[in-house]
């Protein structure tokens, strides 16, 4: 009497055997193992005629929704569609149990399909790619090498905050991750940046969010983030998430205790638990309001000039007109994307780290110097396939060392980062300030009004009044005449005070770094010079002892 569920129609599936056929009407839920509940349709399939034939449609079908666990709502079950086709009871029992064990077996393959689908395909390198992209990550000048492949793969100018973004995304595979927010006015191109970077790191290791509500980190699995890039396309969509993100980015881990409700009714403690690390990313224009999380982060301002604007429009012009290699593009993305793939966990020792100072002008400097000392050890990591590997003689294990090049690529890339740490403005303030200075030096004046500022560089009025607050606050302008119901007139207190800012910064890593290499240098002649004696010393005659004959 056995026969084959039918499940071509999830939302319809059908058994039959010789006697009866059962229709289970909408399918049946995948969640909760524990019960099967379904909408039964069950029909006489047929029975023999007087005749010869074959009777059906004799009496009308028996519809019940019941689930199959339940051993009560099971027996009046039987008896009802006993009663109603005139069937055994025993038969119809056994025809219940058959559809029951497909139901089953059909509902774990259902899952475990699902769990496939929704696992990130995890990308097997031939060994082809594994020695290409070896063999790119072994080549010198790796970051530049590096740099040039993202602009090939379509990202377009942002040469510093596109390699920024991809070490920090890098930075995903080691014990403490950075994290990095996207700064600049609307239609800039912040998650057009964020996106195509994301795209040099592999499917499998990223997890890109529009929305987040407050409690879905908690229902993550608790290793499901571990060592994930996390790409938020907007942190005001992320909003009511942004505490336990920044728990995640700082402790590493996230737990919270709620109630549930068991099979048996009874509510239970749950303790959900949710591991890190893991990298996060994320774009807005609002940078006040995210400074717990900014404080967390690197932060980047995007290049707004009127030469990218440029540079991005011809692009999108040549890519109408046909004239981009698509195909090169992806060749591009694929060696970023397999070198990935091939970096290996293992661990950073810098050397050089407690000789190495922030500018004391740096605002918050502990967690900024945690930032700098981290960013030079994503730098040596990436660069593994050029660094001796070394054993701990201790614990045996593996690691390698931070040289001064790699200090000298991160101090380069992050010299822009660690002045506008130093900067007491916001990073669009102060672009407002820059803007204001170049206007007034070309057009020859010394003195403006916010209407003349705003028509000529063409600034959101609410924007300019906070900006302007936040300018005469801190005095780096001041009003020279005017009242409040005709306008006012302002100076700049100090055309040069953000390039001295510029150039301590600076100083301050060069010698830092300088003294380094001569330190280097000295004690490189010292075990020179000392090997040199040796071999110019006379050499002892060994004694030999007598052997008596």
């Amino acid at each position: 009497m056995s026969s084959q569920i039918n499940t071509a129609n999830p939302d319809q599936l059908t058994y039959q055997n010789e006697i009866l056929s059962i229709t289970v009407l909408g399918g049946i839920k995948l969640e909760g193992l524990d019960r099967m509940r379904a909408t039964l349709k069950v029909e006489l399939n047929g029975l023999p005629s007087p005749d010869g034939g074959i009777t059906r449609g004799m009496r009308p079908a028996v519809r019940h929704n019941i689930d199959l666990y339940n051993d009560t709502q099971l027996e009046k079950l039987i008896r009802k569609v006993a009663e109603r086709h005139e069937v055994g009871t025993s038969v119809v029992a056994a025809t219940l149990a058959e559809l029951t064990e497909q139901l089953e077996t059909y509902r774990l393959q259902k899952i475990q399909e699902e769990e496939a689908n929704s696992a990130p395909k995890v990308k097997i390198l031939n060994p082809d790619e594994i020695e290409a992209a070896q063999a790119f990550l072994s080549k010198p000048n790796l970051l530049e090498r590096t740099n040039e492949l993202i602009g090939q793969s379509g990202v377009i100018g942002e040469g510093v905050n596109r390699l920024l973004m991809y070490l920090i995304f890098t930075s995903r595979k080691l014990p403490n991750p950075l994290h990095i927010v996207s700064l600049g006015a609307s239609g800039t191109g912040k998650t057009h940046l964020q996106e195509k970077v994301g795209d040099l790191i592999p499917q499998e290791d990223k997890l890109e969010i529009t929305v987040l509500s407050e409690n879905a980190f908690y229902y993550f699995g608790q290793r499901e983030l571990k060592h994930k890039l996390i790409l938020i396309e907007d942190l005001d969509g992320a909003e009511n998430a942004l505490y336990p993100l920044r728990e995640l980015q700082t402790k590493k881990r996230i737990s919270k205790t709620v109630a549930h409700k068991n099979s048996r009714g009874e509510t239970k403690t749950v303790h959900l638990v949710v591991e890190g690390p893991l990298s996060v990313a994320g774009c807005t224009t609002r940078e006040q309001i995210y400074e717990d999380n900014a404080n967390r982060s690197f932060l980047i301002y995007l290049d707004e000039s009127k030469e990218q604007d440029e540079r991005i429009m011809n692009y999108q012009r040549a890519a109408s007109a046909g004239r981009v290699n698509k195909e090169a593009e992806r060749k591009a993305a694929k060696i970023l994307s397999n070198a990935q793939r091939v970096l290996e966990p293992i661990l950073v020792v810098n050397p050089f780290a407690e000789l190495l100072k922030l500018p004391a002008e740096i605002f918050k400097p502990r967690r900024t110097n945690g930032h700098y000392l981290q960013f030079i050890e994503v730098v040596t990591f990436y660069n593994q396939y050029q660094r001796e590997k070394k054993a701990d003689e201790d614990t045996g294990e593996i690691y390698i060392e931070t040289t001064l090049e790699d200090i000298a690529e991160a101090n380069r890339l992050m010299k822009q980062v660690l002045i506008r740490k130093s900067d007491e403005l916001t990073g669009a303030c102060r672009n407002y300030l820059e803007s204001i200075k170049a206007y007034l030096q070309n057009e020859n004046k010394t003195k403006f009004t916010n209407r003349e500022v705003r028509k000529a560089l063409k600034v959101n009025e609410s924007n300019q009044k906070r900006w302007t607050l936040s300018l005469l606050y801190n005095y780096y302008i001041k009003r020279v005449k005017g009242t409040k119901s005709k306008g006012y007139e302002y100076e700049i207190t100090g055309y040069q005070e953000y390039q001295k800012l510029q150039e301590q910064i600076g100083n301050v890593l060069d010698e830092t770094l300088e003294s380094l290499r001569n330190a280097v240098e000295k004690e490189t002649v010292g075990k020179r010079s000392s090997v040199v004696q040796k071999k110019n010393e006379p050499r002892k005659q060994k004694k030999v002892k007598a052997v008596a004959q």
